[in-house]
């Protein structure tokens, strides 16, 4: 089995259906155990996460650009519309 193949036998297994992962799903998918996402989020570290409710989530492309290095490794601030020239 290749490298790719089993990245993608990995993706499979953690997605179940849906591109959002929790902690648990997301560990398993980069290699690390959940305890160390969690002390990473506590940090200000690691892979871009939502919470939707009380829920932490990681979406899958967020976890394949962090593994990259092309992630900032902060959780994604909600987006907010704001008017021009206001702060």
């Amino acid at each position: 089995m290749t490298e790719t193949d089993d990245e993608i036998a990995r993706a499979r297994a953690a997605k179940k259906g849906t591109p959002f992962l929790n902690t648990e799903q997301a560990g398993a998918y980069l290699g690390l155990s959940p305890r160390k996402l969690q002390y990473m989020r506590g940090q200000g570290e690691g892979p871009p996460f939502r919470r939707h409710g009380r829920y932490v989530r990681y979406h899958i492309d967020d976890l394949i650009d962090w593994s990259r290095g092309t992630a900032t490794g902060r959780a994604a601030a909600p987006a907010v519309a704001r008017e021009p020239g206001r702060a």
